[in-house]
């Protein structure tokens, strides 16, 4: 689940309309690759791994956002495999969890917290 207890540092990601509405894109912060997602219908942001676990594909900001039983969640573009955007847990359960990150905006930025 994200949570900001844990934040040590907030990375300063992009401008907000640098995301896609309903979208998401990917943004480098050292040597990770972090899936950043503005879910608008919804007024929220969520960033997780952009990397799918099932193939080892840096995909998952291609990925399509939706809700399961009121919970966002991203699909892998190329396997179909969905992450809750909250907790990161496979919502299929097949697959190991995906990491993911506080998110806030301030400003006109989109922000993501590290631990």
């Amino acid at each position: 689940m994200q949570t900001t207890q844990n934040v040590n540092q907030w990375f300063k990601a992009a401008k907000v309309e640098d995301f896609p509405k309903n979208g998401g894109a990917c943004v480098k912060y050292k040597d990770q690759q972090i899936a950043v997602f503005n879910f608008s219908r919804r007024g929220e942001w969520y960033a997780c791994q952009n990397m799918c676990p099932h193939k080892k594909e840096m995909a998952l900001a291609r990925g399509m956002i939706g809700e399961s039983e009121n919970e966002p969640k991203v699909a892998c573009p190329f396997h179909k495999k969905a992450f809750s955007l909250q907790s990161g847990e496979n919502i299929n359960g097949e697959e190991e969890a995906v990491t993911t990150y506080p998110v806030k905006v301030e400003d006109g930025y989109v922000y993501i917290g590290l631990s």
